[in-house]
């Protein structure tokens, strides 16, 4: 069952996030030493790192931040581009 992150607050989710950065750290360095037992742990520490980085990157107050801003950067690319071809 995957772990579930949803209950977190930010701060929470950034140090939970920099956890399992570490324990993926010594678990690689532990591969290539050569003492795992279990050497699918690698994949599942890497999609929960990339799961939390994707609810860090949609948390209210990153989401917020961007919204008060004006819009987002793909969306102001996007519009950049809209006007270099409409001239």
């Amino acid at each position: 069952m995957k772990d579930s992150f949803k209950d977190l607050t930010f701060d929470e989710l950034l140090t939970k996030r920099e956890e399992l950065r570490v324990k993926y750290r010594d678990l690689r360095f532990n591969i290539v030493v050569g003492h795992v037992d279990n050497p699918l742990e690698k994949r599942e520490l890497r999609r929960k790192i990339t799961r939390l980085n994707t609810m860090i990157y949609n948390h209210a107050e990153v989401v917020g931040h961007s919204a008060a801003a004006g819009s987002s950067p793909a969306k102001s690319a996007a519009s950049a581009q809209a006007d270099k071809a409409q001239e």
